[in-house]
């Protein structure tokens, strides 16, 4: 038994570790990831058709860079002749320039060109991997990509390659119904979170991680969409929302007092079960629930008086009405 339980122990905690992120550090001035990615000044370019015929003729690259978004906008019909392999590793003249003479010597094991004389983007910090991609992908183009060099993933070395595959085609954005599963893979408890009895649509697909999340980055906590907490749910709640009359105190301010976003054993997400999330806050209202003897505190919930608890237009019946009790 203690061995099983040891086994238990260990596992969460190796799963905490694993999920959770890095605490974030300063990041390097944008002039010193420029550096890394500017590539050899002494070499010329030579054109993607060098790239393929010399060493990429037997790998996926020349398949999937041919169907990817870059593979299309190679072709001269785009105007877009300058986007190619060498706008990401650089000019590679210097790269190939022995590979005849090496075959000679070697054989088919010299067929490979010298990645050392190349921009190899493994071999980059993740800041500096994404900024080969702003270079093209700029603000002007992608004015949410104005926050990504502070945003948490940024922060805890992610680059955009971790979820864009750069020679896999033909798109290379994140398909909208495998995004779930792309961020599970940094965020299991979330996952385990939408499993839960009540949780928003997401194993549905009705809904996916982007409809509430930046993933490149916003001025909101957990980079979330919109201005606050309460603007973004109302994009799909909008009945609650109000104004009202009536409000409904703090909770006006942040959806998430009440509500748990993935997922929460209890019906309607809510973070806590009645009358249990409710004293929480009303405590000096009603007598203390845990310790009263009124059988009506446990028999009933507090929704069945107070319906309309998001606010309310309506006051009480006349000679009964108590400011704030947001009752239909």
């Amino acid at each position: 038994m203690r061995r099983l339980l040891t086994l238990i122990f260990s596992a969460i905690a190796l799963l905490s570790a694993c999920t959770a992120l890095k605490q974030p550090y300063p990041l390097l001035p944008v002039s010193e990831y420029e550096k890394m990615v500017v590539g050899r000044m002494d070499a010329d370019y030579v054109g993607d058709d060098n790239c393929v015929s010399k060493c990429h003729s037997h790998d996926k690259i020349r398949e999937f860079s041919r169907l990817s978004v870059h593979g299309e906008q190679i072709k001269p019909e785009t105007g877009l002749p300058l986007v190619n392999c060498e706008s990401c590793h650089g000019p590679g003249n210097l790269a190939i320039a022995k590979i005849e003479q090496n075959v000679k010597l070697l054989g088919e094991k010299g067929n490979r060109c010298d990645t050392t004389k190349l921009i190899n983007l493994k071999t980059l910090p993740p800041q500096a991997q994404s900024l080969i991609c702003l270079k093209c992908h700029s603000l002007a183009s992608t004015p949410s990509l104005s926050h990504w060099n502070t945003s948490a993933h940024a922060l805890n070395d992610l680059s955009c390659s971790t979820c864009h595959k750069l020679h896999e085609g033909p798109q290379q954005k994140v398909n909208r119904d495998k995004m779930a599963e792309l961020c599970y893979g940094c965020h299991p408890d979330v996952k385990a979170q939408f499993s839960l009895v009540s949780h928003h649509p997401m194993h549905e697909r009705k809904q996916n991680c982007f409809d509430c999340h930046e993933a490149h980055g916003s001025t909101s906590p957990k980079m979330l969409k919109g201005n606050s907490t309460r603007e973004l749910c109302a994009r799909c709640h909008m009945e609650k929302s109000g104004p009202f009359v009536y409000e409904h105190g703090d909770v006006t301010e942040n959806c998430i007092n009440c509500h748990q976003p993935h997922g929460s054993v209890n019906r309607r997400l809510l973070s806590a079960a009645m009358p249990f999330l409710c004293i929480q806050c009303h405590t000096p209202v009603h007598p203390n629930v845990l310790s009263s003897t009124d059988k009506r505190l446990f028999a009933n919930r507090c929704t069945d008086c107070h319906t309309a608890i998001h606010g309310s237009n309506t006051p009480d019946a006349p000679g009964t009405f108590v400011p704030g009790s947001l009752r239909r």
